[in-house]
């Protein structure tokens, strides 16, 4: 019941996210900015979603003398396609988000880690194009890279799809503009270890 119960937020999640796709909103930026790492997937994401248009199509023609199977075929690649675009969808419109002395890492409706900037020890540029599951580390991939690392002097709790709990002291994480977030997350640490009102001087960078 409980992976049932998993399953299905993740659903609504992901076709909440599609809704706000289209809206052209994003999900928990509010004041603070964004930041994406979906540039580059959208074609392989589309193309993805075109096989199964094709699949859709092809199916049809085969089971065109059986109405109860080509529905049934029919409604499935209808949702498979549907997921696929939300997924995509989830990418996009929840970015990274610098806001209120925390960085928060996501992706999609998968993973949402918040990192409080007092715990940061550094940032730094490190392109990975594969991961070994280690204890104590997420890797936070997209498309199977990563391109930043973030250590921690206190460690976080990441909470996986199915609800287990770990803690965590390094995270690497995909960002389309690597830089430009070092850059903020620099200037964010900075204001944080040297004063108690980090964000003035922020708001004019709102995403």
């Amino acid at each position: 019941m409980r992976v049932a119960n998993v399953l299905l937020r993740h659903e609504l999640r992901l076709f909440g996210s599609l809704a706000l796709w289209v809206g052209r909103r994003r999900h928990g930026v509010g004041a603070g900015r964004g930041f994406g790492y979906a540039r580059g997937q959208g074609a392989v994401m589309f193309g993805f979603a075109f096989v199964c248009v094709v699949e859709t199509f092809t199916m049809s023609v085969l089971l065109r003398e059986w109405p109860a199977a080509h529905m049934a075929m029919l409604l499935l690649d209808l949702y498979t396609v549907l997921f696929v675009v939300g997924l995509y969808a989830a990418w996009v419109v929840r970015p990274h988000v610098l806001d209120d002395g925390v960085l928060r890492i996501r992706h999609g409706v998968h993973v949402d880690v918040r990192v409080p900037l007092g715990h940061v020890v550094s940032v730094r540029r490190e392109l990975r194009l594969s991961h070994e599951r280690t204890d104590g580390e997420l890797d936070v991939a997209i498309g199977s890279q990563t391109s930043l690392a973030l250590e921690l002097a206190e460690p976080v709790t990441h909470v996986t799809f199915l609800g287990r709990r770990r803690e965590v002291s390094l995270v690497r994480f995909h960002a389309d503009d690597p830089d430009d977030l070092v850059r903020a997350l620099d200037q964010a640490l900075t204001r944080v270890r040297s004063g108690p009102s980090p964000w003035s001087g922020l708001s004019g960078r709102r995403g």
